[in-house]
């Protein structure tokens, strides 16, 4: 007898699974709006051509070689990382308040993030909204929190943030408790708070001792501008919060599979670095030991090179612009159908994915009839549409909304 008979079959990723159906999917028409990597206007991946330049020139250096990173990563990589989100000027970087970790990607981030909170100062309880990335449970989850709870954010019915219910269940939480913030383009609504919403919402978390962790996986990709989508960490850092920021570099430089992240961690004062990196640094120790070297060599190499960096801001102006060019024909395909409900969020939403407000129903036929995958939730990544498309997802999308 197998000591592995009892082991039960875990449930499929939905979204790996809607992505291993599409790729298995014959039909001649269909689309993934299901899968979050960015892709052209010819539906394929697109590997930077800044990247591309910069990993052949590494490959190529004799000089490099391939011994063990320090435990908490690439210096050069975390310094950048940490300028590129709190900005060059930041206080918090000249008073040496701020130090970046590196991380395996942005979930790596909020694990051992997630694992530093629960171990080190023994928080208990965090809060994430209602949609929220569907990881954000897991990894916290397994770092050992041992209360998850949701804030309201999303209004179904009006499409739009549910702002009074997300101040009220703030207010309601208690002291000491982790607040997951999706610091742009949050996923699944595409919804961001206004500035003065931010205010709010950190007028709420300092009165009641609430604890910021911000979800950066989106910084530059969101609106072509890396300062404007870092514009709610800044606010927070400025006024005087402690915090930790996960951010992923898989989106922003199209490193999917080389797992690069940083967890910055913003402190009141430069004296408790030294044992807050320590502590870090046995977490990591015990979880991977050390991070991988080449997309943080990538990462680092770009943002530090003035030439490369102004052509990394000109790949990401062009992705965030073919992502507002495909909202906006997507929203007029579907207003000349006259198809039933509005669709102005549509418009109004931002970055990679939007939350269309199509019900599990619908968004079956447009799997079955129509071979367009997305999740069950109705978000799709506007990422999969593109000139040759977008006309057929309108169509299917009309077709299920008026059929189901």
């Amino acid at each position: 007898m197998s000591v592995f008979e009892s082991v039960e079959k875990g449930p499929a990723i939905e979204v790996f699974a809607l992505n291993r159906a599409f790729l298995d999917d014959t039909a001649t028409k269909k689309a993934n709006l299901a899968i979050g990597a960015y892709r052209t206007n010819e539906g394929k991946p697109w590997v930077f051509p800044v990247v591309r330049k910069t990993e052949i020139k590494i490959a190529s250096d004799e000089t490099i070689n391939h011994e063990y990173l320090p435990v908490l990563g690439n210096d050069a990589f975390t310094k950048a990382a940490v300028g590129l989100l709190l900005g060059e000027n930041s206080a918090a970087i000249a008073e040496k308040r701020a130090i970046g970790i590196q991380t395996l990607s942005g979930t790596g981030a909020l694990r051992i993030g997630a694992q530093f909170l629960r171990v080190i100062l023994d928080r208990r309880v965090a809060y994430y909204s209602n949609p929220t990335w569907e990881n954000h449970h897991k990894v916290f989850l397994d770092a050992g929190f041992e209360t998850l709870r949701s804030y309201r954010y999303w209004d179904q019915e009006k499409r739009k943030i549910d702002f009074e219910g997300l101040l009220a269940d703030l207010e309601a939480a208690p002291e000491g408790a982790v607040i997951i913030l999706h610091a742009c383009a949050h996923n699944p609504t595409g919804y961001d708070p206004t500035q003065e919403q931010w205010k709010q919402i950190a007028d709420v978390m300092e009165r009641k001792k609430l604890y910021p962790f911000l979800d950066s996986a989106y910084q530059g990709f969101a609106s072509g501008d890396p300062g404007k989508d870092a514009w709610a960490v800044r606010y927070f850092v400025d006024r005087g919060f402690e915090l930790f920021v996960a951010q992923s570099f898989a989106k922003n430089f199209g490193l999917y599979c080389e797992r690069v992240g940083n967890l910055t961690v913003v402190q009141r004062n430069a004296a408790s670095s030294e044992a807050v990196a320590s502590q870090f640094t046995l977490l990591v120790r015990g979880m991977y030991s050390n991070p991988p070297a080449f997309g943080s060599r990538i990462v680092a190499t770009i943002l530090n090179t003035p030439e490369l960096r102004k052509e990394w801001m000109e790949c990401i102006e062009t992705m965030s612009g073919r992502i507002i060019k495909m909202r906006k024909a997507l929203f007029e395909r579907l207003t000349e159908l006259q198809t039933p409900g509005t669709w102005d969020h549509i418009v109004s939403q931002i970055g990679m994915f939007s939350y269309t407000g199509l019900n599990e129903k619908q968004v079956r036929v447009l799997i079955d009839e129509f071979h367009i995958y997305l999740l069950k939730s109705g978000r799709i990544n506007m990422c999969g549409l593109n000139e040759n498309n977008v006309d057929y997802v309108a169509q299917a999308i009309h077709t299920a909304v008026t059929k189901a």
